[in-house]
């Protein structure tokens, strides 16, 4: 079982090909259908009077627990407008609504404090810590975060760190929390600030594995045609606790295979609008893809 907290979201997306208004977006969305492949997940988040009955259907078809989902009657869901340059390489947020999500204030009912594999969404670290003070017994933590919080509330961020079994971040925000703008000595140095261990995503290069026991480089899976990255890094997250969860082991060979599998599926992820790729495959795609890459990276 895997308890994501974090925020589901309507996100308006915009790319130099189309537009999508008000799809189904949010961290714990894309990362509760991501984990959902492999594990059974509890989801806790807040959305608001706009939310729609098919969106609720969206998590509900994947089996995935909404016990922890809190309805704000007062106010709209969680809203984000962005915008991709042409070659996705960048965009920028146009609009964002915090709405419901601006009082979230995650409750775990009294079963879910004793799981033990929990993803604490890109959320404010007093609320991630808010969470660590509700569980009970021992968790692996996976540990996902922004720019904004390491600017804004580093102190609070590095609390949470302590209290973290593997980090999960990119490249430029492994640059901010560091000052290093070499991924390898920012990974070193993040270690030292507490993590178990840390992922740095790199986009199109892959990611890097920093782990007491040794590190791990991982290539990026092919994909032709990027449609909309939104969501990627919350997939491979969710996915990659997912897996874990499935086998129930955290070691570093565990953790190296899980990034295997997280990298399929947020490849799967870009290759269509909002959660649309993530709910329209199933397993077998995805052990698929996992044999195809598995020969890519051992080829001789």
């Amino acid at each position: 079982m895997v308890l994501i907290v974090g925020s589901v979201a309507y996100d308006t997306v915009i790319t130099a090909v189309e537009t999508r208004r008000g799809v189904l977006g949010g961290a714990a969305s894309y990362a509760a259908i991501a984990a959902s492949y492999f594990s059974p997940v509890e989801l806790v988040a807040v959305v608001g009077n706009d939310f729609a009955e098919r969106d609720i259907e969206v998590f509900r078809k994947r089996g995935i627990d909404l016990r922890g989902l809190q309805l704000d009657r007062d106010r709209p869901s969680f809203f984000w407008k962005g915008e991709y340059s042409e070659d996705f390489s960048s965009r920028k947020t146009l609009e964002l609504g915090l709405n419901a999500f601006e009082h979230f204030n995650p409750l775990l009912p009294e079963p879910l404090t004793v799981s033990r594999f929990v993803l604490l969404g890109n959320i404010g670290p007093s609320i991630q810590q808010g969470v660590l003070g509700q569980l009970k017994g021992s968790a692996f933590v996976l540990t996902d975060t922004m720019d904004f919080w390491i600017t804004h509330n580093k102190e609070e961020l590095l609390r949470v760190c302590k209290q973290t079994n593997l980090l999960v971040i990119n490249e430029k925000e492994a640059e901010l929390l560091t000052f290093k703008k070499n991924v390898f000595l920012a990974g070193v140095d993040i270690l030292q600030l507490g993590c178990e261990a840390v992922i740095i995503k790199r986009g199109e290069y892959g990611s890097v594995l920093f782990h007491p026991q040794g590190q791990f480089i991982l290539p990026a899976f092919p994909v032709i045609k990027v449609v909309d990255p939104t969501g990627a890094g919350d997939s491979y997250a969710g996915a990659l606790l997912g897996f874990l969860a499935s086998i129930d082991k955290t070691d570093f060979s565990a953790i190296k295979q899980a990034m295997i599998y997280a990298t399929i599926v947020a490849s799967l992820t870009v290759q269509d609008f909002s959660c649309n790729a993530l709910t329209s495959s199933n397993l077998m795609d995805i052990k698929g893809n996992y044999n195809h890459f598995m020969r890519l990276i051992l080829a001789n």
